[in-house]
């Protein structure tokens, strides 16, 4: 049996769904990497499992392209919540699903459900639940040293953790130099994704991003969201900004209790089916 996957991509961010109900290919590290080589595979920035159906509702898991697995993304759960409009796993105007990080409830904002906001659950700055090293305390403006520099970092988590540098200007040289070592430092014991943040005004900050397993990234829905909350944490925005990230812009809205609500678009790209041989050797690894 051939093996079907969706292509989709938010903000340039690209992910393949792999639905289980339609396909016999249990994931591995190995083949993981494998689908996600831009050389050797389809080549992709992750892949979407599910939807998985359980008593609790369905859930969505998340691989990054060197095999691991991601508790939340922010981009991935708009292209799940894309899909099963697709797929028709859902017809009405919101759904809400699970993830490793937490629930997420998606609203559609267009027929064809390629607009979303999508409510991802609450920020923790709290050492304990990103986590960070050191006694328990809020991880704010923080002095941290990335490869014998240091810098004032915020950290917090929705569901997966993140490392806010805010600087004068941002560029991907930037922060490629700081994520590759802040990535796996010993302050993050489960790993960090990474974002240097510019603010422009009270309504507008520019990030650049590093994520966690998967380098640098033209966009990240879960980082743009713990920036905006950093920043707003941070008294340097109002609790309503746009995000500018190089793939793209989403609107972000962090509420009384650091709620966040996330609003962008996804594009559904085409469906892959791959070949006999192809398939079968995916299985075998």
């Amino acid at each position: 049996m051939n093996i079907e996957l969706e292509r989709y991509y938010g903000l340039g961010n690209d992910y393949l769904v792999l639905d289980p109900n339609k396909n016999e290919l249990p994931l591995t590290p190995e083949n993981i990497k494998l689908l996600c080589n831009r050389n050797f595979g389809l080549g992709s920035d992750g892949i979407l499992l599910g939807p998985i159906i359980q008593e609790t509702g369905m859930l969505v898991r998340v691989f990054n392209p060197d095999g691991t697995e991601a508790e939340k993304s922010g981009n991935g759960v708009r292209i799940f919540a894309k899909y099963l409009k697709d797929a028709d796993y859902v017809q009405k105007t919101h759904v809400r699903f699970n993830t490793l990080g937490g629930p997420v409830e998606a609203y559609y904002l267009n027929e064809e459900g390629s607009r979303l906001k999508i409510s991802m659950g609450n920020l923790s700055f709290w050492s304990d639940d990103i986590p960070v090293t050191g006694p328990r305390r809020e991880v704010i403006n923080e002095e941290m040293e990335f490869n014998h520099v240091n810098y004032l970092a915020t950290c917090v988590t929705i569901g997966n953790p993140h490392c806010i540098i805010p600087m004068l200007h941002v560029s991907k040289d930037q922060v490629c130099r700081i994520g590759w070592f802040a990535e796996s430092a010993e302050y993050f014991p489960k790993r960090i994704n990474t974002q240097i943040m510019q603010v422009i005004d009270r309504n507008n900050i520019q990030i650049e991003i590093f994520e966690r397993g998967a380098g640098y990234t033209l966009a990240s829905g879960s980082g743009a969201c713990a920036a905006a909350g950093a920043a707003y944490r941070m008294g340097l925005t109002d609790e309503k900004m746009y995000v500018h990230m190089p793939g793209g812009v989403l609107e972000v809205e962090i509420g009384e209790d650091y709620s966040v609500l996330m609003t962008g678009d996804v594009c559904h790209i085409g469906k892959i089916s791959l070949s006999h041989s192809f398939s079968e050797r995916l299985r075998s690894i």
